[in-house]
């Protein structure tokens, strides 16, 4: 991970925000509590390519269930919260501080981050993702899962959402095993920065696809 920043950055705003992303950059803090936060601008980026998204068949059985109520930006902001919430031995810290979570829900109201979530039959959040939509990109920044498959269903239905309305790049920041799995890849900076700039040329309509569609729409739309 390439930092990119030292010393008292400026104050977060979504105007910075959507600089910082289209020049291939996004903010962390070092812990919940840290006031601060610095950029971060990675050697190698993980993308998600779109017309590549492998669909488990258990997963698809998963959504034509309808295990899951999946909604769109109904409550951005305890996605993000939710996403900082620590679980077991694999993320005892966070990196959404405090600013990071205000400049972000800004940018949610502004129109340009969006959260997809998923909720159980008692209507409880049980999964979801968030990210900022910009041009022909999507940056996704977090997701969570607090019962089996539910962060799984929301990507499922961001990439749905994302090939339907035109988008070319989903970023995911760093590759994971998990991420991989979905057909996500690793490439470096310089390819990415192509990408984004080729992104920067179009104008993605993140609800081209309407808000309620069933699992049957988005079955459709992901690639076989």
């Amino acid at each position: 991970m390439t930092r990119a920043m030292h010393g008292l950055p400026e104050p977060l705003t979504p105007q910075l925000l959507l600089r910082a992303y289209a020049n291939g950059y996004f903010p962390m803090a070092e812990s919940a509590e840290d006031p601060n936060y610095f950029w971060v601008h990675p050697e190698r980026r993980g993308v998600l390519p779109l017309d590549r998204f492998h669909l488990p068949r258990s997963l698809a059985k998963t959504i034509r269930r309808g295990t899951f109520t999946v909604s769109i930006d109904t409550d951005f902001a305890a996605v993000m919260r939710a996403c900082a919430e620590p679980y077991g031995a694999a993320r005892r810290e966070t990196w959404i501080n405090r600013p990071i979570l205000h400049a972000y829900t800004a940018l949610h109201r502004a129109g340009h981050a969006h959260s997809v979530e998923c909720r159980d039959a008692a209507g409880n959040l049980v999964g979801g993702l968030y990210g900022v939509r910009l041009g022909g990109a999507f940056f996704g920044e977090s997701m969570f899962s607090r019962v089996t498959d539910a962060s799984k269903v929301a990507l499922a239905y961001l990439v749905a959402r994302l090939i339907a309305g035109g988008f070319c790049l989903l970023d995911t920041q760093f590759l994971t095993s998990h991420l991989a799995r979905f057909g996500a890849v690793e490439i470096p900076r310089d390819h990415y920065m192509q990408r984004v700039d080729d992104a920067m040329q179009f104008d993605g309509e993140f609800f081209r696809l309407p808000r309620d569609a069933d699992a049957q729409a988005i079955l459709a739309i992901l690639p076989s």
